[in-house]
């Protein structure tokens, strides 16, 4: 059976709760960007990059037969690849209940808002907000 997205969040704030100072935290969240599969060639145009973010986000997404939502993303930037790798890790693959059930508080558990600049705050919100709307228009 899979995994609920409140689980995987939970997994992600254990997982980040191992480190105790930022410089590995950001280390983990720069590792998880890199580890993150690649964007496919389709969705690596101008139709698919984020509004709201300050470096360049491509974000898509499918719906399949089923009604699970598979996410693709990627970034220029370490930190937000890294960002993109766990709002992925956490929704991708769900049901649109599911995702519109689990919130990114856990990204706050984690201490990554107290640690993200403003932009970056504000290019996480946009991706969500894809997120929640890929999830809403799939209902």
């Amino acid at each position: 059976m899979a995994q609920i997205p409140v689980e995987i969040a939970e997994e992600i704030v254990d997982e980040f709760s191992f480190f105790d100072d930022w410089s590995d935290r950001y280390q983990h969240l720069i590792d998880q960007g890199r580890r993150l599969e690649g964007l496919p060639d389709k969705y690596h145009n101008d139709d698919y990059v984020l509004k709201g973010c300050q470096s360049v986000v491509y974000f898509a997404h499918e719906v399949d037969e089923a009604g699970h939502i598979t996410f693709y993303g990627a970034s220029d930037a370490a930190i937000v690849q890294g960002l993109v790798a766990l709002l992925l890790r956490v929704y991708s693959g769900q049901s649109p209940s599911d995702i519109l059930a689990t919130d990114a508080s856990f990204v706050g558990q984690i201490g990554l808002d107290k640690h993200l600049s403003a932009t970056r705050k504000t290019g996480l919100a946009a991706m969500v907000s894809a997120i929640h709307a890929a999830a809403q228009e799939a209902c």
